[in-house]
């Protein structure tokens, strides 16, 4: 069976003409995604190899940043936190099938550049921090924000990206539901 061809001018019309794989944004995402992993793991490797965090224990940058080495083994703030390789391998796993899940959302998605934006970033995001469980047997989280005694949680380049990825859909589902409505009214 064969596929009938869809020409550009039919994938930029209709967003269900779009590839499983490979669609309107999928450029865009596959660099934005990238880059993310590439800066994320940089870091990473920058902040264990060679500024030695982990020997340093905590190094005031700011008076309301510091650096500090934390090996998240559990899932957002330390949750159902387990430090067996099995637990690691399988929290990288959910995170490269929910990639894959938001990458054919995101070549699907022909209509906001901001929705590839944001999906991309948590893409690289999820994938920074499934090579720090299979590398570490653990997330490596360096950063430390606080003020007026108190801390927030320990984070990462990942980290960042990804939360930056759920402001952008949110915004973007906003920007898109208030478009509707205009629509309709």
């Amino acid at each position: 069976m064969t596929l009938p061809a869809s020409t550009p001018d039919t994938q930029e019309k209709d967003p269900s003409s779009q590839g499983w794989f490979w669609g309107r944004y999928a450029p865009l995402g596959a660099a934005v995604a990238l880059t993310t992993l590439v800066l994320d793991q940089a870091n990473k490797l920058w902040m264990l190899l060679i500024f030695g965090i982990e020997g340093r224990g905590r190094v005031e940058v700011t008076p309301f940043l510091d650096f500090v080495y934390v090996l998240n083994t559990g899932v957002s703030y330390s949750m159902f936190d387990s430090s067996s390789y099995s637990w690691q391998l399988g929290l990288a796993a959910f995170a490269l099938a929910a990639s894959l899940g938001m990458w054919i959302w995101l070549c699907r998605a022909g209509e906001s550049r901001l929705m590839a934006w944001g999906l991309a970033l948590i893409i690289g995001g999820a994938l920074g921090n499934a090579i720090d469980r299979l590398w570490l047997g653990g997330v490596a989280d360096f950063y430390s924000l606080h003020a007026f005694g108190f801390y927030w949680y320990v984070f990462n380049i990942a980290d960042v990206a990804i939360v930056a990825g759920v402001v952008a859909l949110l915004y973007d589902s906003f920007i898109a539901s208030r478009k509707d409505a205009a629509k309709t009214s």
